[in-house]
């Protein structure tokens, strides 16, 4: 993943830790060209990891993320994501 994806280098994410940014954005750069089901998977496992290395996130920084990853997103990326995260039940890591 670029360290310096455009959403990364949002204002509105200026204020989360360099480390969390990274994680997502590899997160983002994984998931790229999956299927819904590859997905859901893929989710699960990033998800593993970042307990791993005892990252969290708080309901505000997910929501703050994933405006700025939409931002910078196309159409068919932002309708991708709305489908996961319907189906992951939640808005969050």
């Amino acid at each position: 993943m670029s360290k310096h994806a455009k959403w990364m280098e949002d204002e509105s994410v200026a204020h989360i830790p360099q480390e969390k940014l990274e994680f997502l954005g590899d997160l983002v750069d994984g998931g790229h060209g999956k299927s819904q089901k590859e997905m859901m998977m893929y989710m699960m496992s990033v998800m593993k990891k970042a307990k791993a290395k005892g990252l969290s996130f708080t309901p505000m920084e997910i929501q703050t993320i994933i405006a700025a990853i939409k931002k910078y997103s196309s159409p068919e990326e932002q309708a991708k994501m709305e489908e996961i995260m319907k189906k992951a039940g939640h808005h969050g890591i």
